[in-house]
């Protein structure tokens, strides 16, 4: 009897001790998964707690800063709260749907659009860089040292900007041109008064003249002379010109001529080979105005005889009438020698000689003189 109830004892236990094993094998993963699930609602539980606190943000757009305050977690969110829009060429120091914290600084640098002119083309871009250099930089295009930008590449980018760059090329080109002779003429005390002879023919020069081109875009614009050399030098003509005076020639009248006539005038005796009746009277000076003479000129005074005008003494005659360096007597006039020529003293006309040119322009014309032909010697008072 008592080892049949122990028997019946031992059945039991281990009975309850199955049951129990079985089901916590059986619930095993259902208390894994209440364990994951308290977990993860304490988790969203603590996000939802902290994202429901306010952050204080500092948001910088174009180089302006803002501090604001949200409740927001993400950044998208907090433009949208804040009516900032960010375009396609906007840049922006994180990502749109990252998460914000408290203390963060978000910076954005909104697109401007501009247009860049060059080389024959138009190119419409949006940047967020900040002078015309790095914009141009963006484009793509080259500028050399010579080239023109507009506005400055130091400039500041504005919304709209038209940014010009013109294509600045210099050329070089050379040109030759002739420099002519000068005509050089120096006196020749041996060579006959009046004539010229050639002693050094005259010879061209050449002149070489540099150029400089400047285009813009192709197109020439201006040309300016940056030097200018001597390739070849010219050459003098050289002239001889005479200055050797003739002698004085004295020409007789001829057997022809009427008998020597004897008279007396300011007591003076003498006897004339000839008489002149209506002769013209004119008078000249030794001045630039008679003879084209100044008085720094070498010839200036000098007679076609020689000798120096002298008031009271010198006339100019037409030597085929009167010979040079005979004495006449000039009625109302007195002793004059015939010392001087003159291209508009012909025929039966006399040039009288004053020292004062406003004298010779004063005494004009004078007809109807009568002159006496007296000869080489001038009569002396008896």
């Amino acid at each position: 009897m008592g080892a049949l109830q122990m028997k019946d004892t031992h059945g039991k236990r281990s009975s309850s001790m199955s049951f129990a094993l079985r089901w916590k094998h059986e619930n095993v993963r259902l208390i894994v998964l209440s364990a994951l699930i308290s977990i993860a609602m304490t988790f969203m539980f603590l996000v939802l707690l902290h994202g429901t606190a306010d952050k204080h943000v500092s948001v910088v757009v174009n180089g302006r800063e803002t501090i604001v305050s949200t409740k927001q977690w993400s950044l998208q969110r907090l433009l949208d709260e804040q009516a900032i829009t960010v375009g396609a060429y906007d840049k922006v120091s994180m990502p749109l749907d990252g998460g914000i914290e408290d203390g963060d600084r978000i910076v954005i640098d909104q697109a401007v659009p501009l247009v860049v002119r060059a080389d024959g083309k138009a190119k419409t871009m949006y940047t967020t860089e900040k002078t015309v250099a790095a914009a141009i930089d963006q484009a793509d295009i080259s500028v050399r040292s010579q080239d023109k930008v507009v506005p400055p590449l130091t400039s500041s980018l504005e919304s709209n900007m038209i940014i010009t760059v013109t294509r600045i090329d210099k050329k070089y080109s050379e040109s030759a041109y002739p420099v002519p002779f000068t005509v050089v003429k120096k006196e020749d005390p041996k060579l006959a008064l009046g004539k010229e002879k050639l002693v050094q023919t005259g010879k061209q020069g050449t002149i070489v003249k540099r150029y400089e081109k400047v285009f813009q875009n192709g197109i020439l614009v201006s040309q300016t002379l940056v030097e200018k050399m001597t390739k070849s030098s010219a050459v003098n003509q050289v002239v001889a010109v005479g200055t050797k005076k003739p002698e004085p020639k004295v020409t007789m009248l001829s057997a022809k001529s009427p008998a020597a006539t004897t008279m007396t005038k300011r007591g003076v005796t003498f006897s004339s080979k000839k008489v002149l009746r209506n002769v013209t009277l004119t008078a000249y000076s030794a001045g630039v105005a008679s003879t084209g003479k100044g008085k720094s000129h070498p010839e200036y005074g000098i007679t076609a005889s020689g000798s120096r005008v002298q008031e009271g003494r010198t006339v100019a005659v037409d030597p085929k009438v009167i010979p040079i360096g005979w004495w006449v007597y000039i009625e109302g006039i007195g002793f004059r020698r015939a010392e001087d020529t003159g291209s508009a003293v012909k025929g039966n006309k006399i040039d009288v000689y004053f020292d004062s040119e406003s004298y010779a322009d004063k005494f004009g014309l004078k007809r109807g003189y009568t002159v006496y032909i007296l000869g080489p010697k001038k009569p002396e008072a008896l």
